[in-house]
């Protein structure tokens, strides 16, 4: 839901006669993702209804609540992979379905899966999400790869690597820049303690810089005290019959 601030009055003068005041809020003005009042249904089933959000250059939000409760649904629709029963979502005051291209080039998810290619090498699975989402990155991928801790592992073919090593190649986009707006669903899992703490700092960055992160995690993030606000689910209640 909004955070009311204190409004702020813009006058448009089209004559020296008159002055038409135009009132907007301040949270508008900088609010980049909009959703609102969504419901989400699987399998006649609703996971929420109503749920309004918004984030706004620097926002950190975490998604909490217990498993099967829709956090994971609630990014998909988020990111636009899913369409929800009933709500809407705007990126920049327009529809995401009106405006995809756009939408995508400032988005970047990472699901549940690593979603690599298991045939290519660390360095090459790096080179194509490069190639194919972050063209204007001048970051050098082995220093990439050396950040999440795969420093001698570059030409290793991603089918050889661990379930952890495997997430962190994934995890490395978010150091090649880009995108505005990162949805991470459970992006710890498989990671050790040290590189839970080295993608903190990376959030936190990436923030402080005017980016926005939408996460999921069952982890205790101490990041959650500094920056995230919360966004508690419950399972939904249905109406009586």
């Amino acid at each position: 839901m909004l955070n009311w601030r204190p409004f702020l009055l813009v006058y448009v003068v089209a004559d020296s006669r008159w002055r038409l005041p135009l009132v907007l809020c301040q949270e508008w003005l900088s609010i980049m993702l909009e959703a609102k009042s969504l419901t989400c249904v699987r399998e006649e089933h609703t996971l929420f209804s109503e749920l309004s959000l918004s984030l706004a250059p620097g926002d950190l939000v975490q998604v909490a609540g217990p498993n099967g409760v829709g956090k994971t649904s609630l990014l998909r629709l988020l990111a636009g992979l899913s369409r929800p029963f009933a709500g809407e979502i705007y990126w920049q005051g327009y529809h995401i379905e009106q405006n995809r291209d756009e939408y995508h080039h400032d988005l970047l998810y990472l699901g549940h899966q690593a979603g690599i290619k298991h045939e290519l090498t660390a360095l090459e699975n790096l080179a194509f999400f490069k190639r194919m989402h972050h063209a204007q990155s001048s970051a050098n991928l082995w220093d990439v790869l050396a950040q999440v801790g795969l420093a001698g592992l570059e030409d290793q073919t991603a089918g050889q690597l661990s379930a952890g090593q495997k997430r962190r190649v994934a995890l490395a986009r978010l150091w090649l820049g880009g995108p505005k707006l990162w949805i991470l669903d459970e992006p710890f899992t498989a990671i050790d303690k040290q590189g839970v703490k080295v993608l903190e700092q990376l959030l936190l960055d990436h923030t402080d810089n005017g980016g926005m992160v939408l996460i999921t995690t069952h982890q205790d993030l101490s990041l959650s005290a500094k920056r995230a606000r919360i966004l508690q689910l419950t399972p939904h209640e249905e109406d009586p019959a």
